[in-house]
């Protein structure tokens, strides 16, 4: 019999914000330490200055990732601006197990099919998306990542969670962070 898999379908429309969330593999909370997520906070960077997106907002969870994103321009896909933040991430984490003769490493590393093994950080597929077409309810998704650490209790308020941009919303973007990704504001808001 025939496993059909669902197709994720992406709708990239010039003009709209994407919510961006994807997990760990297992959704295992793998983003647990300051190094860690200051390399996710890099991939981030790189990938969106590669691409040609705007990171408006972000929170880094134990073991998922939400992004607020805006494509300028001619900018590339969802789905390669996903891999080039998900890929070169992982790749350096599995460095890191290796160096350090990790147990993880094993516990991460599956079979793909018979005779081939793979790493996985990431839970397979492109994690959720959706369009943002107004500001209303892009105001709205902002809260509700910046909420999330507060909802799990990692922090009382959303400005304690370090990995998150609700300091500089609540800056109006006077706050600028060392080791966070690089934040900027809508081009028509």
């Amino acid at each position: 019999m025939a496993v059909i898999r669902k197709q994720v379908k992406h709708y990239s429309e010039p003009g709209h914000v994407h919510e961006l969330t994807f997990s760990c593999y297992q959704r295992r909370p793998l983003l647990t330490n300051d190094h860690w997520r200051g390399l996710m906070a890099e991939a981030v960077n790189r990938a969106m200055a590669r691409h040609d997106y705007r990171l408006l907002a972000f929170v880094f969870m134990p073991e998922h990732v939400h992004l607020l994103v805006y494509p300028e321009e001619g900018a590339a896909s969802l789905p390669e601006l996903l891999n080039a933040i998900k890929r070169p991430y992982s790749y350096r984490i599995k460095q890191l197990l290796m160096a350090a003769g990790s147990p993880l490493i094993s516990q991460l590393t599956v079979h793909q099919r018979p005779g081939v093994k793979t790493f996985r950080y990431w839970q397979e597929g492109p994690g959720y998306d959706r369009n943002i077409t107004n500001l209303e309810t892009l105001r709205l998704a902002i809260d509700y990542i910046h909420e999330n650490p507060v909802k799990r209790g990692l922090c009382q308020q959303s400005v304690d969670w370090k990995w998150s941009s609700a300091r500089w919303h609540l800056s109006g973007g006077g706050i600028v962070e060392e080791g966070l990704p690089l934040l900027r504001s809508l081009p028509w808001s």
